[in-house]
């Protein structure tokens, strides 16, 4: 089938703040087997991501596609746009109406409207991370299988900082997509990832350090591509991940569900840190016996994820390349 986008109209939707919107494209894409015909693997982007996750321009091309870690001769593998992520000509403006739980709820109308009642798995880094967190705590019983990589059940009060400085770029800068992008790449990378590639190198035609130059040259990359308002909208998600704001304890949230989660930290990530992904399957182990805790190690800290795809591909070969799959 191919990864073409194609639109779902969510009609009549109230967020959680109370803002209603008579419709939300949700585009998404179809890769692999036919819909129905195989098992299903619901893959969520991050920030800058899409809904494009093999093929041609598949931002996860290494790990998803023909005879790869999740093989498209065997899954079938659905994406969703994040609605105003700016991968089409829909925008939301008004970014804090919404909350990662709203992307959450727009998603499982998404599957209902392809009747899609049961997934192989959840999968997602960083904010999609987040977003599969709050889908199964919203459906207990909708997957076998949840990974979250990079990302945690909750915002902590670091990403919460991070997220502030974001929004106040995007607000404040005159080039508020380039300098939130600069800033952004402290976080996504670690000092022993720059070290390791910079080595405090000089450009001698602009007469700066390479690590500036890289900084700049990231920076004028998203600004070329990405919408300054769909950066208010997925910096205002990432803050915003809470499985139990307005709702119900994490142990009695979980309880509920018979998946198995397969939690992976990055032992460098500076963003959603290894000690709290150990804290949250150290209180998960507390009542439930299927978690699963295992480490990327890496240099390139919460970007690992989109790089160190050797080290995923060996994480996730015992869900995805089992000799018997259910359907």
């Amino acid at each position: 089938m191919e990864n073409i986008p194609s639109p779902i109209i969510i009609q009549d939707f109230i967020t959680e703040s109370g803002a209603s919107y008579s419709s939300l494209p949700l585009s998404f894409t179809l890769s692999g087997l036919p819909l129905h015909s195989a098992p299903i693997v619901l893959v969520n982007h991050a920030l800058t991501g899409n809904a494009q996750v093999t093929g041609e321009n598949g931002w996860w091309n290494d790990l998803i596609g023909d005879e790869k870690t999740i093989d498209t001769h065997r899954y079938t593998v659905l994406a969703f746009d994040v609605p105003g992520n700016g991968n089409n000509s829909f925008l939301i403006d008004n970014y804090l109406d919404f909350t990662t739980r709203d992307i959450a709820r727009i998603f499982i109308k998404g599957l209902r409207a392809l009747n899609i009642t049961q997934l192989h798995t959840i999968i997602g880094g960083s904010v999609g991370g987040g977003i599969a967190w709050e889908i199964l705590a919203l459906e207990p019983n909708i997957t076998q299988n949840l990974i979250p990589i990079a990302t945690d059940w909750k915002s902590t009060d670091w990403m919460i900082a991070n997220c502030y400085l974001q929004e106040q770029i995007l607000n404040n800068s005159s080039k508020p997509i380039e300098d939130a992008r600069i800033h952004a790449m402290l976080c996504y990378r670690s000092p022993e990832s720059f070290k390791e590639k910079f080595q405090r190198t000089v450009n001698n035609e602009l007469l700066i350090f390479n690590i500036e130059s890289w900084l700049a040259h990231h920076g004028k990359k998203l600004q070329k591509r990405y919408q300054l308002s769909s950066y208010k909208l997925m910096n205002q998600l990432l803050k915003t991940i809470d499985i139990t704001r307005n709702s119900e304890d994490f142990e009695t949230l979980l309880s509920r569900t018979t998946a198995a989660i397969h939690i992976i930290g990055i032992n460098s990530d500076l963003f959603f840190t290894p000690k709290e992904n150990r804290e949250t399957y150290n209180e998960l182990k507390k009542f439930k016996e299927n978690v699963f805790y295992s480490e990327i190690d890496s240099v390139h800290g919460h970007d690992a994820f989109l790089i160190e795809y050797k080290q995923l591909d060996h994480l996730l070969a015992d869900i995805f390349k089992a000799e018997t799959i259910e359907k």
